[in-house]
């Protein structure tokens, strides 16, 4: 966690992994266009988890991009938000998904609202984000390369089997990542 000058918790941390990552996501050509698979798996994200909005997310220096997506009538993330022009893109400080890359562990928020640390998060009153349940992308070579995770707008209990669920399905698609880089898919 870092201060700004006025001495304010600044809510995303630091990432000293971002630059490998950048390189390590240009490798494999992810990071920068939607990709129908991701897409697909998002979804069968959401159809698993009961979760309206579900991301396939990497993350760079600066930004998050969603490369898998899913919402409730395919729409983007932020439709009913004030800023609907964000897309599959969305700033480093906003959400919770950077939080899980630079922890290396999944996160389970039932309620944002109950956590001080994330209740301030942008997207709680940008988009109205309630709940979130997310894993790591870890690769082969030990890179977060970023997460899938689902939100909704209403609190969740997501609970063990949430958890559970969440780090299988991210292992799962770790797998289909590298059999894609193997050209074994």
């Amino acid at each position: 966690m870092t201060y700004d000058p006025t001495g304010h918790l600044l809510l995303t941390p630091v990432d000293p992994e971002a630059p490998a990552r950048v390189r390590r996501l240009s490798q494999l050509g992810f990071g920068d266009r939607p990709d129908p698979a991701f897409d697909a798996f998002a979804q069968r994200l959401a159809e698993t988890t009961g979760a309206p909005y579900s991301m396939v997310n990497f993350i760079d220096e600066n930004r998050q991009f969603f490369a898998g997506l899913h919402t409730p009538g395919g729409g983007d993330l932020n439709a009913a938000a004030s800023s609907p022009d964000v897309g599959r893109f969305m700033a480093r400080d906003h959400g919770f998904c950077p939080h899980v890359v630079v922890r290396r562990k999944a996160l389970v928020l039932e309620d944002v609202c109950d956590y001080p640390r994330f209740a301030g998060n942008p997207v709680v009153d940008e988009i109205g984000i309630r709940s979130y349940l997310g894993a790591p992308l870890i690769d082969r070579t030990g890179i977060a390369l970023g997460t899938i995770c689902v939100v909704d707008t209403e609190p969740r209990p997501w609970g063990r089997a949430g958890l559970e669920t969440i780090k299988s399905l991210a292992a799962e698609l770790i797998e289909q990542i590298h059999r894609r880089e193997d050209g074994t898919v």
